[in-house]
């Protein structure tokens, strides 16, 4: 009997990892960063939206980026002052480090001045997408 008590420690153990893992991926937090940490048009290669912006960092063998870059060009098609970035994390690893991204896809939610507001690490939802952009009026 001693000799399965580890075994299901690890059990739970794995099991409390798992479902905290799996509420945390796509949730959007909000972020609050300094005015002098803005990111701009230079920065990123592209320019940056009338309202917000949307950086996605990702990688070529990520599968959850390619759904999250489908997903995030498909709400941004449907607003005229929201633009989408899609930035490959293995070639910009400075940029990755820089702003403390740890996982792909990551997506940053920045306001019209280049503010990280938000920040989804994983693939996020429609409905939060949608949500923390209507709160960047």
């Amino acid at each position: 009997m001693n000799s399965l008590t580890p075994i299901a420690v690890v059990l739970v153990l794995a099991s409390i990892y798992g479902f905290w893992y799996k509420r945390s991926r796509g949730k959007i937090r909000n972020v609050e960063r300094p005015e002098e940490g803005a990111l701009t048009a230079d920065i990123l290669g592209e320019p940056l939206g009338q309202r917000a912006t949307l950086v996605q960092f990702s990688s070529a063998f990520c599968t959850p980026c390619r759904a999250t870059k489908a997903l995030l060009q498909n709400v941004v098609a449907e607003m005229n002052d929201v633009h989408h970035i899609d930035i490959d994390a293995e070639a910009h690893l400075d940029l990755v480090r820089k702003l403390d991204i740890r996982s792909t896809p990551t997506t940053l939610f920045l306001d019209s001045r280049g503010i990280e507001v938000g920040r989804a690490v994983g693939a996020p939802r429609r409905d939060q997408v949608t949500s923390a952009l209507s709160a960047l009026r």
